[in-house]
């Protein structure tokens, strides 16, 4: 990658680890008609389609704001991207992107989550990805990376398929 490209990931990067994993109460003052809570307690909120952000991001930091729409905008990428903070056991999770979009309806409607608000491994992995995709790195290529680079000391990966 080019060295200003390099310099954008570290900020971010560095932004988005000191979010870590945990809990918030913002998305609690966030309800409306199309919010709900998944059995872990992330709240999921359902908009018209993948240009609409879901409200529980109104308040928040552009750093997260702006992983969201990476993660809207590599949506097939993101389903062979595994996560590595261990929300494959805690949250049910698949894939990277499913830290961010828990389901993409047939009428183009889009279920997020709000995971991705509270994890800055999540948050990395997805940014990482997008930026590789934006650079002309294949699907494995970027597999692989991830693997690569997470593959220890962080949380046991989403099972997700290896890419062919």
């Amino acid at each position: 990658m080019k060295r200003n490209s390099w310099l954008a990931i570290t900020f971010i990067t560095a932004a988005l680890l000191t979010a870590g994993c945990g809990s918030t109460d913002q998305a609690e003052q966030n309800h409306s008609d199309h919010t709900q809570h998944a059995p872990n307690g992330d709240l999921q909120e359902l908009t018209a389609s993948a240009d609409q952000l879901p409200k529980f991001l109104d308040n928040q930091d552009p750093v997260i704001i702006g992983s969201y729409k990476v993660a809207a905008a590599n949506r097939e990428l993101l389903k062979s991207i595994p996560c590595y903070c261990g929300c494959g056991e805690s949250a049910g999770h698949e894939h990277n992107g499913n830290c961010f979009i828990k389901e993409e309806k047939s009428d183009g409607s889009i279920v997020w989550d709000d995971h991705g608000t509270r994890c800055g491994v999540c948050m990395e992995i997805a940014v990482i990805s997008g930026k590789m995709k934006e650079e002309g790195k294949s699907t494995k290529e970027i597999r692989n990376y991830i693997d690569q680079t997470y593959g220890q000391g962080y949380g046991k990966p989403t099972p997700t398929p290896m890419p062919s």
